[in-house]
């Protein structure tokens, strides 16, 4: 097959006057937004995101072991169940911002990604496939589809948390989704994207996610997106998107099961327990 190729035809849609309307500017629009999102998935406070001190906070509501690690700007925050708070500061007591990453009981990186104050507006057009924006229900006229899981996944009952997608269909086949779920904080949304691997290599997903972006924008939604570490076609797209770094933080502990290391693991959490 050959790839899908691109034309220079450009679809601009002002944005701008969503930010005036609010009397401020988009970059302190998205810190502003981005710090309450962090404040609540890491129990700690805007001044405390600010700050160049490493924080200790508590999820309260953390039903199992529960460890993650933030660094934002000059600040490190490290959010852990009740039980483990007291051992996991004194592991990490006297650590730099590098070596409290290298703690052995977390596992994963992500990059999270915010759209740059001079966010570009322009988007192209694809010349060979199809492309519409669906919200709300109308994403219901999708269920079943599988093979997207990054951006629209259904469960078993039909259901999604997904709010927002923009597809690509090549003769009526869906093959590559923009998709955009709500996160804890008021208009503020995750995007995800998925295209199949016979379309890759195309710059197809910098084009759904780019105008995935500049429709949210429009909507008064700020968007964010997420990259492994490891995974430098996603980090390129978030580029290629021009997004730029915001924070990093750990994906999971090794003391909650949920490792694919897990078997190796085991007595490791009850040892540290105790």
């Amino acid at each position: 097959r050959e790839p899908i190729s691109f034309s220079k035809l450009k679809l601009y849609n002002s944005t701008s006057f969503v930010w005036e309307v609010v009397g401020m500017n988009m970059k302190m629009i998205i810190k502003k937004k981005m710090e309450e999102l962090l404040s609540k998935e890491f129990y700690c406070s805007p001044n405390e995101l600010n700050g160049k001190s490493t924080v200790y906070t508590v999820n309260f509501n953390a039903k199992q072991p529960y460890i993650k690690i933030l660094a934002y700007r000059n600040c490190v925050v490290v959010c852990t169940s009740e039980n483990l708070r007291y051992k996991v500061q004194e592991l990490l007591q006297s650590k730099n911002r590098d070596e409290i990453f290298e703690l052995p009981l977390v596992y994963g990186q992500t990059i999270h990604y915010v759209p740059n104050d001079n966010y570009s507006e322009d988007v192209l057009i694809s010349s060979n496939c199809e492309c519409e924006y669906l919200f709300g229900r109308d994403i219901l006229s999708l269920t079943g589809l599988t093979g997207f899981e990054n951006s629209l996944a259904f469960d078993e009952n039909g259901s999604t948390s997904t709010k927002g997608v923009y597809i690509a269909k090549d003769n009526n086949k869906i093959i590559g989704v923009a998709g955009a779920a709500e996160s804890s904080t008021d208009g503020v949304w995750e995007i995800g994207i998925d295209v199949m691997e016979e379309y890759r290599n195309a710059r197809l997903g910098t084009y759904l996610v780019k105008g995935l972006t500049k429709e949210l924008l429009t909507r008064n939604i700020i968007p964010f997106y997420s990259a492994s570490i490891t995974n430098i076609g996603s980090q390129m797209v978030a580029s290629r998107c021009d997004y730029i770094p915001l924070w990093v933080d750990t994906f999971g502990t090794i003391l909650d099961g949920s490792s694919v290391y897990n078997d190796m693991m085991k007595g490791l959490s009850s040892e540290l327990i105790e």
